[in-house]
């Protein structure tokens, strides 16, 4: 029997699976003083089906650091847990007519069942899942904290909303226009809805973005800073003809304030339903209704022909004193600023085509040197000097704005202002399976927070299928029994809020309660959390770069200013997997190009799948399973055993009488190896490891099986390995009569004296081809490779007596000598 056929991956799966649940190598070990800790995170999944590819992908890319940390000797943290709550769950109990609880709990004791399979280093003891209410009592708890800090706040307004999943959408979980979950195309609303007043954050959000320099995705940190949308610039007060209240205007270009000849207010802002006269009232209503259909993507564009209706109203330019008509249109946001724009279209291109459309004067009052934007269509959006505007001509931008905001002051019509895009988070949702929102409502009383020693606010058991079909309104509103309380504060009948949180309330903040799942006093354990966090290395999707880690950043500073938490950043180090795709194309059911990862276990072992997934590239490129092979790592993979069947020399053995050329090969591995698993290098990892089963190979083919060096490249090439084939690894430190766990072996250490290079290879070249190749040492002079590269014989036979026009010599590499013609 061939040592191929003696390996079978399937064989050695259920060998060590059964042996890892008696061992608990990975379960952390909370009384553990004297070793450093590490905390290795991945974003928890959610119960929908199994495990499909993007899992196998994610958790082999999370599972290197860990196993590589336990290895070095660190005490590690690596838990797992099931992010529950969800409209998944929700929408299969109105099909199936059962509760939410039944498909949620039933998948996740599949997914587990599969983790288990696949063999991430998890330590199990922390399992979690947000759907219990001895988890989501504490997101309750901590919706309450930020209710007493004014953080969590009801008001009424316009929301988005899917019509299709009967629910409200933060701005975050709209893209391109439609709902991030189902793609439905989301409308507006007008309704009361909870918020978390996550701007309160924002400069903090950006400023301690300094601390993530480096150790995040550079695209990440630009996506939050894109969100965040912090500018400066100046408030500008218009009065109103017939309206007592100015209205406030945000710009960024205060200094161009000469040149504003009209004003435009979002369509569907408040103002613009206020302030329309009575003669115009039809034609702007038929115009926001119109405006209430498109996503704002499409109203952002630069490329729609701008559209807008005449309020009837004028503004007053606080500066030139002129009257100026005040339009509504689309093309201006209800959430930008103060719903309100002063159009200045000389110098800016969207308000150059509305001006254009409807007939509005341009006036320049920047001068660039180009021609007049009034004439050519084409605004004149640089900086340069200031002209036609009074008291502000000739100066530049900087020094415009300075002066026009000190202007403004004097005159008390403006200030100097800060404006972010970020918009406080929507929190709440009119769906069932989410964690309850705890507040009642009592007449006499107002909003009343449920005591927190009556929490966990409990989702009723008795609703189920046709009960939770979605109605516009949530299903606990229906549900009479549970939403009619007594009042908390006077006792008197009372209504709960029949609304939930939004799910990634629930994310936000379970990566503290790993730290201390089973604790019973509060959300964790605040010495648990300081011993453990921050996290070391976060795993998990680019998708996430806006809401969930956004989302975290704030709960962790929230935190910080409630002294619960000593840090201000929950997760030090970030790395973003990309997506397994097939053919160059997402995989997708409607395109019938699925491939399951089952299938793909069944037919090559967990090892297999984990080791493609990691070679194919680097953590963050996709993965065209259309080009991985898992038939080579196969290969590979039954090499390594078959290595270790071979091996002669006894443990023990002292590897310095060895091959040193072996010994060499092999502490080489380990150090490049080290490094790159270090950098999330893992294919470049692998490679390394690939070349050295190679090199020992050779070693054990010309009779060198009872080598110690041979033993010393088979253990380092099992310790290595059992970061991404842990299986295989396991199995070959057994046949080398090594005590399991390899997972606890240690790391290999790379001898400095071995990695020094003793010679290299010189390429000689005599009129641009190879000639001769020369064995020197590393150190060697120009001067003498010259010599010895012209001593040669096969160097001279090449050179036929010819004269030598130049030696270019690059010690101690290359010599390349160039004969006359």
């Amino acid at each position: 029997m061939s040592s191929d056929e003696q390996y079978d991956p399937r064989a050695v799966q259920d060998k060590w699976q059964a042996r890892w649940a008696e061992l608990d190598p990975f379960k952390a070990d909370e009384g553990d003083a004297e070793r450093e800790r590490r905390y290795a995170l991945d974003m928890f999944p959610y119960p929908s089906g199994d495990l499909h590819m993007g899992h196998a992908e994610a958790y082999a890319i999370g599972d290197v650091p860990a196993r590589y940390w336990n290895q070095r000797g660190y005490n590690v943290l690596h838990p797992i847990g099931w992010d529950s709550f969800g409209l998944p769950a929700e929408n299969a109990a109105i099909k199936r007519d059962s509760h939410p609880a039944e498909w949620t709990y039933a998948n996740i004791e599949t997914q587990a069942g599969s983790f288990q399979r696949y063999a991430p280093s998890f330590d199990w003891s922390r399992r979690l899942h947000t759907s219990d209410p001895e988890y989501y009592r504490w997101t309750q708890w901590l919706f309450l904290r930020f209710y007493e800090r004014g953080l969590a706040y009801r008001k009424g307004g316009q929301v988005n909303w899917c019509p299709n999943d009967q629910t409200v959408l933060a701005n975050e979980q709209v893209v391109a226009g439609r709902c991030e979950r189902c793609g439905a195309l989301v409308e507006k609303r007008v309704l009361t809805q909870w918020y978390f007043k996550i701007t309160e954050y924002a400069d903090r959000l950006l400023a301690d973005m300094e601390q993530l320099e480096g150790a995040w995705p550079e695209r990440i940190l630009l996506m939050q800073r894109n969100w965040i949308g912090r500018s400066t610039g100046a408030d500008v007060d218009f009065e109103i003809e017939g309206r007592a209240e100015p209205v406030t205007v945000y710009t960024t270009r205060p200094d161009t304030l000469y040149g504003a000849t009209f004003m435009v207010v979002a369509a569907d802002a408040a103002l613009a339903e206020e302030i329309v006269a009575p003669e115009q009232r039809a034609a702007f209503e038929a115009y926001r209704e119109e405006v209430s259909r498109e996503s704002e993507i499409e109203r952002m564009s630069t490329e729609r022909e701008k559209t807008g209706v005449f309020l009837g109203r004028y503004a007053v330019n606080p500066v030139t004193g002129e009257r100026m008509p005040v339009w509504a249109s689309d093309y201006v946001l209800a959430g930008y600023g103060h719903g309100a724009i002063m159009a200045v279209p000389a110098h800016d291109q969207r308000d150059l085509d509305f001006a254009l459309k409807f007939g509005l004067p341009v006036r320049v009052v920047v001068h660039t040197g180009e021609a007049d934007p009034g004439e050519t269509g084409v605004a004149t959006a640089g900086d340069g000097e200031i002209v036609n505007s009074g008291p502000i001509d000739g100066l530049g931008k900087a020094d415009a704005i300075e002066r026009i905001i000190g202007i403004l002051a004097e005159r008390g019509t403006g200030k100097a202002a800060v404006n972010f895009r970020l918009r406080d988070w929507l929190v709440s949702r009119q769906r069932f399976w989410g964690c309850p929102i705890p507040i009642v409502h009592c007449p006499a009383c107002g909003e009343v927070p449920v005591p927190d020693d009556q929490l966990p606010v409990k989702l009723p058991d008795d609703l189920r299928g046709a009960d939770l079909a979605p109605k516009g309104t949530s299903p606990l509103a229906a549900a009479e029994d549970w939403v009619n309380v007594d009042c908390p504060k006077c006792g008197g009948a009372a209504k709960r809020d029949s609304d939930t949180m939004d799910t990634f309330v629930d994310s936000s903040w379970y990566y503290f309660r790993y730290c201390s799942p089973r604790y019973e006093d509060g959300p964790f354990d605040v010495e648990a959390v300081r011993r453990w966090m921050p996290v070391d290395q976060y795993t998990g999707g680019v998708e996430h770069a806006i809401l969930h880690l956004l989302y975290s950043r704030f709960f962790t500073k929230v935190l910080y200013d409630m002294g619960m938490v000593d840090f201000t950043e929950p997760f030090t180090r970030l790395v973003n997997q990309g997506q397994v795709i097939l053919n160059g194309k997402a995989m997708s059911k409607s395109l019938g190009n699925m491939v399951d990862l089952g299938e793909q276990i069944s037919e090559f072992g967990v090892d297999v799948v984990r080791l493609a997934m990691l070679f194919s590239g680097p953590p963050e490129d996709d993965i065209d399973w259309a080009d991985v092979s898992p038939h080579g790592m196969a290969k590979f993979l039954s090499r390594v055993h078959r290595i270790a069947t071979e091996v002669t020399a006894p443990v023990g053995a002292d590897p310095a009488t060895g091959d040193r050329a072996l010994r060499r090969a092999t502490h080489r591995a380990v150090d490049e190896a080290t490094t790159m698993v270090e950098t999330s290098r893992f294919n470049v990892a692998i490679a390394r490891i690939m070349e050295l089963v190679t090199a020992t190979r050779k070693t054990i083919d010309a009779g060198g099986a009872g080598d110690p060096a041979v033993r010393e490249a088979a253990e380092a090439i099992a310790v290595m390995v059992s970061l991404f084939a842990p299986y295989t690894a396991e199995e070959v430190w057994e046949l080398l009569d090594r005590k399991a766990p390899v997972a606890k072996a240690g790391w290999p250490e790379a001898d400095p004296a071995l990695l020094v290079e003793e010679s290299v290879t010189c390429v000689v070249q005599v009129a641009g081809k190879v000639r001769e190749r020369l064995e020197v040492p590393p150190g060697i002079a120009a001067e003498e490779l010259e010599r010895q590269a012209l001593a040669s014989a096969k160097v001279r036979e090449a050179l036929g007596g010819a004269e030598i026009a130049k030696v270019i010599v690059r010690a101690p590499k290359i010599v390349n000598i160039v004969p006359k013609r």
